[in-house]
């Protein structure tokens, strides 16, 4: 949802249909995972185009846009950041956009048409992605040290808790929530190794089986911010992965706690 404040000193300023356009672009693209400094760029990037200056306010929850006009009247643009899952084809599209908007001088009503093509761009297959997790996760065990036998437990695992994980997520669970249980049944399931005595590096795969949950992609932004100046989206996005870091511990604790299996 987009809030307008326009000056009193101004009439109906010509830059409203500009300046909503892009809080909203804004606003999807921090959703999205894109760092602060690509929204800046990018937002820049047009607004120069269509002859604006632009200042921007990047907050956790919300975008603030300050629009002048060539007639010097400046307008205020607020739009709220909604939950949306991280989602690299839409920053590449949305950033694809900009460009458009440079080099091709398109609009902002063709620009709004193809931002809202954009928001409607489906996620990848779920089912594709639970195997690449799964995959990858079972890559990260032998990367550390895990054996065959290992590297089969994590993949089972870390596919029962990414599904459980999807299952969760798409029906509003809250997240830390969702970390603590999937954390929780892939430690239990990679325990099997201990149990059964599978392969000769159950460890391995009980350490490697939660590290799909880890928010790497919030970690790095956090940091990307940090470098650029953008504190307050630093630490936010910081105080986060931390909180979420903390969660996926605690499941894992707690499994192996069910399941007697020591941590030392």
């Amino acid at each position: 949802m987009t809030t307008l404040r326009t000056s009193d000193a101004c009439p109906e300023a010509s830059t409203a249909g500009a300046g909503m356009f892009m809080a909203d672009y804004a606003a999807c693209l921090l959703g999205c995972g894109a760092t602060c400094s690509r929204l800046e760029k990018n937002v820049q990037r047009m607004s120069h185009r269509w002859g604006m200056n632009t200042e921007m306010t990047i907050m956790p929850r919300h975008i603030q846009v300050a629009v002048t006009g060539a007639d010097g009247c400046t307008s205020t643009y607020i739009s709220s950041i909604g939950k949306a899952s991280i989602s690299y084809e839409k920053i590449t599209l949305l950033s694809k956009l900009s460009w458009k908007v440079a080099d091709r001088g398109i609009g902002v009503a063709d620009a709004r048409e193809i931002f809202d093509r954009i928001k409607s761009v489906a996620n990848a297959n779920r089912w594709w992605v639970l195997v690449a997790v799964s995959c990858a996760n079972a890559s990260f065990c032998r990367l550390f040290g895990g054996d065959l036998a290992a590297m089969a437990v994590v993949f089972v695992a870390t596919m029962a808790g990414y599904y459980l994980k999807q299952l969760m997520l798409g029906s509003g669970c809250d997240t830390r929530l969702t970390f603590v249980v999937c954390a929780f049944v892939s430690s239990v399931l990679a325990a099997a190794g201990f149990l059964f005595h599978i392969g000769s590096t159950p460890d391995v795969a009980i350490a490697t089986s939660v590290l799909y949950l880890v928010p790497g992609i919030a970690f790095l932004n956090a940091f990307n911010d940090m470098i650029d100046g953008h504190y307050v989206c630093f630490f936010s996005r910081l105080m986060d992965a931390i909180v979420l870091t903390c969660c996926l511990s605690a499941g894992l604790c707690l499994g192996m706690a069910v399941m007697k299996v020591g941590m030392f």
